[in-house]
């Protein structure tokens, strides 16, 4: 695609976006008396307008109905969660059976983990990447205290290669292949949260099951982000948060994903609840646990209503426009920054900054990080002035992430420029 560093360019993509109307659907914080350049979606996305009346709607059949809300409500409580089912299974490449909404994102990692990670004086080992979000890091090391190994000797790091920023999927299946009689769980994010990179989930996969490992992924930063195909690539187990790109809610919600080659497993372990009991007979308050099928026998406790009311608010946003439609303008949008960001550093004889995230469009999603050579706090301050809402990351580099869903052109170029203006 060729790309030109003009304002009316950018209008005119804007002008031509099939999805130009959805940004009018969420609420942009106000930065110096207009819409700020919001690219933190990959923390937090904004809020769609639509989840106030979301909630408010649960809140009033709370009001009218009391405890009749969980079978007298226009949403009845007692099946929210099955109403979010079939629209996130789209969104991840799923089948309904294969997923359910539940609890939180680490909550949820860490109940996978007791089914997913069963380790033998043999085989104990997991692989995950370097520098993981710290949240997966701590979930790791503690699964692996309570099965009784030391995490220096069972968690290996896959590390960039030296003078690198970013994993070579080679190096990746090297490390498998080199370990393969003693890992029994490989964990890693579909996208890295801090330099922005999409991992080969399908190839790390199927080399992960010919050594007769399992394979999950952490996709806080993936789903609604990239197109996925959980159900296809075989994935075991994965798990996501809401609020980052699926636009739920601080706090919100989780997503789980369970293959359905594990449906109905009896020899897996988990840790059981009332709400994941068959629920033909959950109200027989029997002993004996009988998990329902599918991801739903996962489940421990009722479902989030609130929380759960602001995700299906979203959910219905991203079944009109579908995640193929989604990722073909966030290439475009991404490939529009990093043009603009070459420009700027082609201007300069020592460029403050790279981009440390991958120039291929499969090998990223809507991230872009900028690695600060130099004055990088400062250079995110002056940003923030100006009226970029971004995201600083330790020790020096600065995350922005054009969401397809709600932001434009317009954004990326207002963006360059200002980032031209303080460098």
């Amino acid at each position: 695609m060729t790309y030109e560093n003009t304002l009316q360019y950018a209008q005119t993509q804007d002008q031509q976006d099939p999805l130009r109307q959805y940004r009018e659907q969420f609420y942009f914080p106000q930065v110096n008396g207009r819409d700020a350049i919001y690219f933190t979606g990959n923390s937090l996305g904004l809020q769609p307008k639509a989840a106030k009346a979301a909630i408010e709607l649960e809140l009033e059949d709370w009001a009218n109905l009391g405890v009749e809300g969980h079978f007298e409500g226009r949403n009845p409580w007692m099946h929210y969660h099955e109403f979010l089912t079939e629209k996130a299974a789209r969104v991840v490449g799923a089948n309904p059976l294969e997923v359910v909404i539940m609890n939180t994102l680490t909550v949820n990692l860490h109940l996978m983990m007791v089914s997913f990670y069963c380790p033998t004086k043999e085989r104990f080992k997991i692989i995950t990447e370097a520098g993981a979000f710290p949240s997966d890091q701590y979930a790791l090391e503690t699964q692996v205290k309570f099965h009784g190994f030391n995490p220096d000797e069972a968690i290996i790091e896959i590390a960039p290669r030296e003078g690198e920023h970013t994993l070579r999927t080679a190096d990746i299946i090297d490390v498998i292949n080199a370990n393969a009689g003693s890992v029994a769980l490989i964990m890693m994010g579909g996208v890295n949260y801090y330099t922005g990179q999409a991992f080969d989930m399908e190839t790390i996969t199927k080399a992960g099951h010919v050594i007769g490992a399992t394979v999950g992924f952490d996709l806080a930063h993936a789903a609604g982000n990239l197109e996925l195909h959980l159900h296809d690539w075989n994935v075991d187990f994965a798990v996501w948060c809401t609020y980052k790109y699926l636009n739920s809610g601080p706090g919100g919600t989780s997503g789980v994903f369970v293959h359905e080659r594990h449906a109905n497993n009896p020899d897996l372990p988990r840790f059981a609840g009332w709400w994941g009991h068959d629920k033909e007979v959950r109200f027989k308050m029997q002993k004996g646990f009988k998990p329902m099928q599918g991801a739903a026998g996962w489940q421990i406790s009722n479902a989030q209503i609130l929380p759960m009311a602001v995700h299906n608010a979203s959910l219905k946003i991203f079944d009109e426009v579908g995640m193929k439609t989604l990722r073909e303008k966030s290439e475009k949008l991404t490939g529009y920054l990093e043009f603009l960001i070459n420009g700027i550093n082609s201007e300069a004889k020592t460029p403050d900054f790279e981009m440390i995230t991958p120039a291929s469009p499969k090998d990223r999603g809507a991230q872009i990080s900028l690695l600060a050579h130099k004055n990088g706090r400062e250079l995110f301050k002056k940003l923030s002035e100006a009226g970029v809402i971004a995201d600083w990351r330790e020790p020096n580099v600065i995350r922005v992430a054009p969401v397809p869903l709600y932001n434009s052109f317009e954004d990326v170029f207002r963006f360059a420029e200002i980032l031209r203006a303080n460098v």
